[in-house]
C-alpha cells in the first residue's frame, strides 16, 4: 500500500495586497495612486512596471506644479520719503 505524496506547492496566484488608498482630493494624484491597483492582478515580475509608471506620473505632477503661473512678482517700490 503506497501513501499519496503531496504535490509541491506551485507559485501563488496574484492576489490583492489589501492596502487602502485614501483619496487626496487632487485628481492627477488620485489617478496615479489608483493605478497601483493594477499590480494586484499581476505576478511580482509585473509590479516593477506599474510602480515605475506611478512614480514617474507623480514626479510629472509635482514638476507641473513648478510650471504653473503663480501671483505676479511684486513691482518696484516707490522711494520712501525720509
Amino acid at each position: 500500500m503506497s501513501e499519496a505524496v503531496p504535490e509541491p506547492p506551485g507559485p501563488a496566484d496574484p492576489a490583492p495586497l489589501g492596502v487602502d488608498r485614501t483619496p487626496t482630493g487632487v485628481a492627477e494624484v488620485d489617478a496615479r495612486l489608483a493605478r497601483l491597483a493594477d499590480a494586484d492582478h499581476l505576478g511580482t515580475s509585473g509590479h516593477l512596471e506599474v510602480y515605475e509608471d506611478v512614480h514617474q506620473g507623480l514626479r510629472d505632477t509635482l514638476t507641473a506644479l513648478d510650471r504653473r503661473p503663480g501671483p505676479p512678482p511684486p513691482g518696484p517700490r516707490p522711494p520712501s520719503a525720509t
